[in-house]
């Protein structure tokens, strides 16, 4: 599934062409998505300008001049690709907005989980927004915010901060990887971290998610940048698919749990402290 480097990664890379341009309507070739596409879509987006190509938590936000705005997601196979408007459809092209200029910003997703909605208003009203944590790399976001959130919690804290209740976009790959980082366990209760371990852990992932935004996002297999090409930052995982492939900083062998019926590679030597050290002071 495209994470929030991914889909920040798309919405960068489309933001100089739709920033003030104003749309010459839409076509949908199939509603069926998540939520069906809303079937007055052309008349809302017609002759609308685009003031602000936004991201929350892994939505992407068009805000247009009359108030109103479309709020997409990608879904686990959705992508958004900006072509000439005689280029031919492709199977799984469900969704067409025209541009100006006469290309076009085709959603394309394979498995139809994605969603392409309408709102009237300040799209972070939403109910699917409303309730969302802080973004990771905000101010609102630091250690503070962890240690209170998670007094008291016996979750495990890799399903702690995957919930987007807590702090929004960390999904499977970067938990891994921000927890290797921190060098804490995946499976340690959350609530038994001390506040310097959340002070590191939201130092870790700030790290992990600016490093994969700048390397372009985490190549997939059904995720690409927005111009057709990949990202580059599964080159550099640390600990996420290397099941029994030595540590790059111990060289133990990565090893894998389920934790929430999700696989957590982690290092046993460098993640796995003493008994001792899972109780916060």
């Amino acid at each position: 599934m495209p994470e929030l480097p991914e889909v920040e990664t798309t919405r960068s890379g489309l933001e100089p062409h739709l920033l003030g341009r104003p749309l010459h309507g839409a076509r949908i070739h199939n509603p069926r998505l998540r939520w069906p596409v809303p079937d007055d879509l052309d008349a809302r987006v017609r002759d609308r300008r685009v003031l602000a190509v936004r991201r929350r938590a892994k939505y992407l936000l068009l805000d247009f001049d009359d108030q109103r705005g479309l709020i997409l997601h990608l879904g686990m196979s959705g992508s958004l690709r900006l072509v000439d408007g005689d280029s031919t459809r492709r199977p799984h092209d469900h969704v067409e907005l025209l541009l100006d200029d006469g290309r076009r910003l085709r959603y394309h997703d394979p498995r139809r989980f994605g969603a392409i909605l309408a709102h009237d208003g300040q799209p972070e009203t939403h109910p699917l927004l409303a309730t969302l944590g802080p973004e990771p790399l905000s101010d609102d976001f630091d250690g503070a915010w962890l240690a209170t959130r998670a007094r008291g919690r016996r979750i495990a804290i890799k399903p702690f901060i995957m919930d987007s209740h807590v702090v929004v976009g960390i999904g499977n790959i970067y938990a891994c990887e921000g927890l290797f980082l921190a060098r804490i366990d995946p499976s340690r209760p959350a609530g038994d971290c001390s506040r310097e371990e959340m002070d590191t852990l939201a130092q870790a992932l700030r790290a992990v998610l600016r490093a994969a935004v700048t390397q372009g996002g985490t190549t997939l297999r059904d995720f690409v940048r927005e111009d057709g090409q990949p990202g580059y930052f599964q080159q550099t995982l640390q600990v996420y698919g290397r099941e029994a492939e030595p540590c790059r900083i111990c060289g133990t062998p990565i090893a894998r749990s389920v934790l929430g019926q999700r696989s957590s590679f982690f290092c046993p030597r460098c993640q796995c402290a003493p008994l001792k050290r899972y109780h916060a002071p």
